[in-house]
């Protein structure tokens, strides 16, 4: 069985030969640690490396395949450094906003998820009427460089792919956020819903012509969306306006992603999701990830309320990885039941963070491995 036959089969509530072993990757700061610890520098794939240091045999092979879409603001603003302190530096970032972050960080890892990074925002790109037609410029679907220059050669050629292909997008939530911050965000939804509809509905159409112009090239196994929409125990915005405002662009994405014949659509969220998987549903959504078990997220009880509506990536707890030893083993087997049930692809709740070492990253891979069926003893 292929990696992509057997993540499609279990994301699917199929029955493939094992489960997909994806226990979750660090960041620059974990894999510093971990080079401390033990892992020799010279290894490019941990995730085999701890496999075969955790006992492993069976034949590895690439899960992900890769379809580049480029859906950030084109141009985008310069990187730079704005003022230099004591212990850190006021930066601008290539989405045009100014924040305070560490001086052992550059502005590059505000581009990407390189490590974890905390940052204090004072401004956003769009704090006006004509910010926002400035904006707007940014993001044309049909400008050069969206899409790869060989995107139909490569769509054909992944035609016979063996590994999995999923295609990510910023949801509606996620971008105007980038747009105006978050707490502004927030404000909108009482204080101006009439600008705010109109940042939704063009995010909206934006995405839809690159959904299309990208479907029109390549069939991918799943589109993913990115929102982190919510804190510990809560969503960030009520339910009643999830539905209202998000749920219609959510749901006109998925009927292009199924007129496609996309099999999976995926959303990405930190914080409890469980006010928002109902909606998620309603919208045509079937995985979700990462699922946080310290912002209040009870896999077991999700099952049990939405049944096989929902399958799920992600949901082994970061903290129990850090601790090991009994504690891991407790919490592979409270999620027992789900990887048993089907529908779900464990691996870490997140990023997998420094304090978890690397003797008890191989720890947990072999407790994953025996969980998923990719070690027997």
């Amino acid at each position: 069985m292929t990696p992509r036959e057997r993540m499609l089969l279990a994301l699917s509530f199929g029955k493939p030969d094992r489960i997909p072993l994806t226990p979750g990757y660090g960041r620059e700061s974990t894999l510093a640690a971990w080079h401390r610890q033990g892992l020799p520098e010279s290894v490019q794939d941990y995730v085999e490396y701890a496999y075969h240091q955790a006992g492993g045999t069976l034949p590895w092979e690439s899960i992900d395949a890769w379809f580049p879409v480029n859906e950030r603001m084109i141009p985008q603003f310069e990187e730079k450094v704005l003022e230099l302190k004591e212990s850190s530096q006021v930066v601008q970032d290539w989405k045009g906003n100014i924040c305070e972050i560490g001086r052992q960080f550059t502005v590059e890892h505000l581009r990407n998820a390189v490590d974890f990074v905390t940052r204090r925002w004072i401004k956003c790109p769009v704090e006006s009427r004509s910010d926002w037609a400035d904006m707007k410029q940014r993001y044309d679907a049909g400008a050069p460089g969206r899409l790869p220059a060989d995107a139909a050669a490569k769509g054909e050629a992944l035609l016979r792919r063996k590994e999995f292909l999923e295609i990510r997008f910023s949801g509606p939530f996620w971008q105007v956020r980038e747009w105006v911050g978050f707490e502004r965000l927030c404000e909108m939804f009482y204080d101006d819903p009439a600008f705010l509809g109109e940042m939704i509905e063009f995010w909206a159409d934006y995405v839809a012509i690159l959904l299309e112009r990208t479907l029109g090239v390549v069939k991918p196994d799943c589109v993913g969306l990115s929102e982190d929409m919510a804190y510990k125990g809560f969503s960030m915005i009520s339910p009643k306006m999830a539905r209202q405002y998000l749920l219609p662009v959510w749901a006109r994405w998925g009927e292009i992603i199924r007129g496609a014949g996309v099999p999976l659509y995926a959303m990405d969220s930190d914080g409890f999701v469980g006010e928002l998987i109902p909606i998620w549903i309603d919208a045509g959504i079937n995985v979700c990830d990462p699922v946080e078990v310290a912002a209040g997220n009870d896999i077991n009880d999700f099952r049990r309320r939405f049944g096989k509506n929902m399958a799920y990536r992600g949901g082994v707890d970061k903290r129990a990885m850090a601790r090991g030893g009994g504690v891991l083993e407790a919490e592979m087997d409270r999620l027992r039941p789900v990887i048993e049930d089907g529908g779900y692809v464990p691996a870490c709740d997140h990023g997998v963070p420094p304090d978890v070492s690397w003797p008890n990253y191989v720890e947990y891979v072999r407790m994953l491995s025996r969980a998923t069926g990719w070690l027997i003893h």
